[in-house]
């Protein structure tokens, strides 16, 4: 059996393990549907309301990839002008740390009163959440150039310009692509709190009106509808990490 193919089976094998498990002790032990629900049960919810949570899908989905994107636009070329100058390094490092460490649920109410309850306050929200992760892994990606390419390029006379492209920024690619498997999540785990401050749309905001209304099976239904958004997004970037890359060993694999 394939290395790919144990990719696939072990995950799927333990998924059906624990959906096995879950649904005999909710069964057995008669647990309420509004404390845990049965995969059977949210399986049915997604199927009866599966609208709603389409519906309400779009705009979790919209906001998660304009932030990621947001930050992609912002954090690579940030980096870039991190690492090549010294400067800038020394003025925006630290200030990059501190706001990364200031918890994001903190400052969504603020957010929320600067953008409002629309798109745009999740989307910044998200874009703040995913900012970070790109642009630490680009930087760590352009400094570890192998010193020998540099030397080859320097050799070749080639221009800052051309060194960076041909050089650099190849080389950069794994890193880049590892921060922003990191960052979509994370776009996705912002839009929702964005939605959870404040929305009136949105898989975050069906997930807070099915638990005030005691609904759980439309809750975990959001709240695996979530977990499927991510790992679609997810798989989309390995995706174009393959299309980019195809050198890259686990694309062979």
């Amino acid at each position: 059996m394939t290395g790919s193919a144990h990719r696939l089976i072990y995950p799927l094998v333990g998924f059906c393990v624990i959906v096995i498990l879950w649904q005999g002790y909710v069964e057995f032990a008669h647990v309420s549907k509004i404390v845990l629900p049965s995969p059977a049960d949210i399986l049915q919810v997604s199927w009866q309301r599966s609208d709603l949570l389409l519906r309400e899908t779009v705009p979790t989905t919209l906001e998660s990839l304009y932030g990621f994107a947001l930050a992609v636009v912002i954090g690579i070329p940030l980096a870039v002008c991190v690492v090549n100058s010294r400067i800038l390094n020394l003025a925006l490092y630290p200030i990059l740390i501190a706001t990364q460490s200031v918890p994001k649920v903190a400052i969504a109410p603020i957010i929320l009163v600067w953008f409002g309850l629309g798109m745009q306050s999740k989307l910044a929200i998200a874009f703040l959440v995913a900012f970070f992760p790109i642009v630490v892994d680009t930087a760590t990606g352009l400094q570890a150039t192998p010193a020998g390419l540099m030397e080859l390029a320097r050799s070749l006379k080639a221009s800052r310009w051309q060194t960076f492209w041909k050089v650099q920024f190849p080389a950069a690619l794994p890193f880049i692509f590892s921060g922003a498997k990191v960052a979509v999540t994370l776009a996705v785990i912002g839009a929702v709190i964005g939605e959870f401050v404040g929305s009136v749309n949105g898989l975050g905001n069906l997930l807070l009106s099915a638990n005030s209304q005691l609904d759980g099976p439309l809750a975990w239904a959001a709240l695996v509808w979530l977990s499927v958004l991510g790992i679609v997004l997810f798989l989309a970037v390995v995706l174009a990490e393959r299309l980019l890359m195809p050198w890259a060993p686990a694309a062979h694999h």
